[in-house]
């Protein structure tokens, strides 16, 4: 072979190389739109890290999807390293107070101290500083608002209640998040034993509707493309 025709052949090889490529990826980015074709929906556990946090963690990323967990500051602080699993696993860690008080019915310096702690913990524990916060049992009024301000916080309640708090079967915890739409959030929880094994299923009907699991952005506090 002359070297002007290897020159032609490796000049041939080279384009329908790059060609494929393109092909490739100019198709891979439609099918991710399309899978996602009808939103981004926020998933949320409360209440962690917890015993079962590991097995919550394993069933959202066998089944691709990712999730805000809002951890209580007491836990952080007693499972650093569950908290860092939370963030190795792709989720995202966000503030429920240190213990879980009804904040309406404290003082600010009280509600300060349950919001302060938490951020502090869950920053010991690897969590990073969380942009969002969820008080306890959705209950807030102007100084629960004020203090979360003060700390860089965006309060986030939820669209939907799973109720799986209150002993929701696996079917209900599902049908639950058939009815979430674009931007919207649902509350669950790290704990309950339906909750986990709802996680194919979760996965599942999302993926059915189009929608995919996204995060909470702290600009709009609804969900949005991670």
């Amino acid at each position: 072979m002359t070297a002007k025709r290897a020159l032609t052949v490796l000049a041939a090889t080279a384009a329908a190389a790059l060609t494929v490529t393109a092909t490739t990826t100019s198709a891979a980015a439609p099918a991710r739109a399309a899978a996602c074709g009808a939103g981004y929906v926020g998933l949320t556990f409360d209440d962690g890290p917890s015993g079962t946090t590991t097995k919550l963690l394993d069933a959202l990323r066998q089944n691709g999807l990712r999730a805000t967990m809002f951890n209580q500051g007491q836990y952080a602080a007693a499972n650093p390293s569950l908290v860092r699993a939370q963030v190795a696993a792709g989720m995202w860690v966000a503030n429920h107070s240190y213990t879980h008080p009804h904040l309406t019915r404290l003082g600010q310096a009280q509600i300060d101290s349950e919001i302060s702690r938490t951020q502090q913990a869950i920053a010991t524990a690897g969590g990073g500083t969380p942009k969002l916060f969820r008080p306890p049992y959705g209950e807030t009024n102007a100084t629960v608002k004020s203090v979360a301000a003060r700390y860089g916080l965006t309060e986030i309640i939820w669209h939907v209640d799973s109720q799986d708090w209150n002993g929701a079967s696996t079917d209900a915890i599902v049908q639950s998040v058939a009815r979430l739409t674009n931007g919207q959030i649902i509350l669950m929880h790290d704990w309950p034993a339906n909750t986990l094994a709802a996680v194919p299923r979760i996965a599942q009907t999302l993926a059915t509707r189009g929608l995919c699991a996204g995060t909470i952005s702290p600009q709009t506090g609804r969900a949005v493309a991670p």
